[in-house]
């Protein structure tokens, strides 16, 4: 089992990054296929970024999100530039063992999750 705590969020610009951690601990942190997700008020839950042995990232955030992870850290990380009001959310991160499947793209896929943490961009 892992537990995940995310930082990070807060009230930027349109035009202006941040960067989101999320600490696990727990099992190996290796040893976990781990992704970003979002949701915005009235929302479904929706994928962002997902990393195994290669990442892979949703259309709308292409080109301005990176997904990283420092395994000796335990930490997960995403990268966020050129944000716009519409990347308004909350962002959970998500971890699911092993990495059989590469990256994966739905909630569903994923046991443990973080507690989320907001992001608001103001126009």
């Amino acid at each position: 089992q892992v537990q995940l705590v995310e930082s990070g969020g807060g009230l930027v610009q349109a035009g202006g990054s941040l960067r989101l951690s999320c600490a696990a601990s727990g099992r190996t942190f290796s040893a976990y296929a781990m992704g970003w997700f979002r949701q915005a008020p009235g929302k479904e839950r929706e994928f962002v970024a997902a990393i195994s042995w290669r990442t892979y990232y949703a259309d709308s955030v292409k080109g301005r999100f990176t997904i990283s992870r420092d395994n000796a850290k335990a930490t997960l990380y995403l990268l966020m530039n050129s944000l716009k009001p519409e990347d308004t959310a909350l962002y959970y991160c998500a971890a699911r063992f092993g990495h059989e499947l590469g990256v994966v793209t739905g909630p569903s896929e994923y046991a443990y999750w973080g507690q989320g943490t907001h992001v608001t961009v103001s126009s």
